[in-house]
């Protein structure tokens, strides 16, 4: 093999994949190549010019699949001042790599490249046939992931695993994500007869406050409570105006059991609510801008307990956690409904998104060693 597997990961790190100004295609060929040449096949979808996916395929001794998948951008670096090192530049000291993307996601997707690669060297046949899918753009949009269901080349898998950093904890449970934006019409009045108009900053606000209520009544025993914040706003003409008009951009965070058409129901029920206090002279207009699914995986799954059984013969801890922040696996799960879907990675979640971002040498050891006994 060309590499051992630190140095593959800081060739990896190397490779400046950040959204929206990096080429994200340059790692998925630099993986297709290193997947060919352990003799696994391998190959690019190209999306344009600096978005594509790299797939890689291992027959295995079953006609079932699973579907291992890491995304190959990184956030951008923030404010240079607050790294120790080089973001773009891999550096290891006390038994960590520190660089953009070193714990989301580079090195669950460089351990999975790993393994993949050792096992077809090796003449190793997994028990599944696995699909190594390295997705572009997760950060933002998910072009990669929703450009990988649209191939149709993946038959509908026994296990989706996703290497999103857990510390190499077993994941079982992702909040979704909704993005509603709320554009609010009301009648603009003289600030000194506000009973005059109907001020669409207000009643945005009461629209919110409401909604945050209902679905913050539900709890999850993994996930903890849904959320609901305003993260934009705008409106308003002059001091003395009543606002007829607002915008407000809602991030929503739902548990599994609470789904979007629900949250688009209540939020219409609030408004018709509404709409009958102003006579039928409010009107709000809602546009969905994300939407992802909530996920969870039962905890009897056959896949999830033979994760905790090697995490225990490790001494590493079993017990299950959740994922705030929303992955590919909202749209690929959503794509191939019914999939069972485990997150587990050796980056650690507290670091991602921020400076000096680092994984632990020995977790990414020891999840190469879990990847290789698992399949």
């Amino acid at each position: 093999m060309k590499y051992d597997a630190e140095t593959f990961l800081m060739e990896i790190l190397r490779i400046p994949t950040v959204n929206g100004k990096d080429d994200e295609r340059a790692l998925a060929v630099f993986l297709r190549d290193f997947l060919k040449d352990c003799g696994v096949s391998a190959v690019v979808q190209e999306i344009d010019s600096k978005h594509a996916n790299v797939v890689g395929v291992l027959d295995g001794r079953s006609k079932e699949t699973v579907i291992w998948n890491g995304h190959l951008d990184t956030v951008p670096y923030g404010k240079m001042g607050e790294w120790k090192t080089d973001p773009s530049v891999p550096v290891k000291k006390n038994g960590c790599i520190y660089a953009r993307g070193a714990s989301d996601m580079k090195s669950g997707l460089a351990a999975m490249a790993y393994v993949l690669g050792s096992m077809k060297e090796k003449g190793h046949v997994p028990s599944h046939t696995i699909y190594f899918c390295g997705t572009c753009d997760e950060e933002k949009g998910g072009l990669g992931a929703r450009h990988l269901l649209e191939t149709q080349m993946l038959r509908k898998p026994a296990l989706l695993l996703i290497s999103e950093p857990t510390g190499l904890r077993p994941g079982t449970a992702q909040k979704g994500c909704i993005w509603m934006q709320m554009k609010i019409h009301g009648r603009t009045s003289h600030g000194a007869y506000p009973e005059q108009g109907v001020n669409a900053l207000e009643y945005g606000i009461h629209i919110f406050e409401n909604l945050k209520e209902r679905i913050e009544r539900y709890n999850h025993e993994v996930l903890g409570k849904p959320t609901c914040q305003i993260t934009m706003a705008k409106g308003g003409i002059v001091p003395n105006m009543t606002p007829d008009a607002a915008e407000i951009m809602l991030d929503i965070r739902v548990i599994p059991g609470i789904t979007t058409r629900m949250v688009s129901e209540w939020v219409q029920e609030i408004i018709d609510q509404c709409r009958q206090e102003t006579d039928g002279e409010l009107n709000v207009e809602v546009h969905i801008k994300n939407d992802r699914q909530a996920i969870e995986i039962d905890s009897g799954n056959l896949w999830l307990k033979k994760l905790q059984w090697e995490l225990e013969l490790r001494m590493l801890s079993k017990e299950r956690i959740g994922i705030n922040y929303f992955t590919d696996a909202s749209i690929l799960a959503k794509g191939i409904p019914d999939t069972p879907v485990l997150l587990c990675g050796p980056g650690q979640p507290e670091m991602a998104h921020k400076p000096n971002e680092y994984v632990e040498v020995e977790k990414y050891s020891r999840y190469i060693g879990i990847l290789s006994r698992l399949f």
